[in-house]
């Protein structure tokens, strides 16, 4: 039984679905991070269990980046069962 495009491309939708999010959640974070400025966050948060607590500086970043990252494995497995379905390939 052929596999579909989607089973096919299981790793370069998880590699490059977290890459690509991750990298933009980082980005996002530090956007966030420069309009508010640390004055709201009492930790900074880069040790240990702190570094992913969303209420801390760090944690804020980490957390957009997971979110950010798993959203983009989403779209992008989306778009490759489409693509697949599309080319005749289900």
């Amino acid at each position: 039984m052929k596999k579909t495009l989607a089973q096919r491309s299981f790793w370069m939708i998880i590699i490059g679905g977290m890459l690509t999010g991750m990298g933009n959640g980082s980005v996002f974070g530090a956007a966030m991070m420069c309009l508010v400025g640390r004055g709201s966050f009492g930790d900074w948060g880069g040790a240990g269990h702190l570094a992913y607590n969303p209420y801390t500086f760090t944690g804020f970043v980490d957390w957009c980046m997971l979110v950010f990252g798993a959203a983009y494995v989403v779209t992008l497995a989306i778009s490759m069962v489409r693509h697949g379905a599309l080319e005749g390939n289900h």
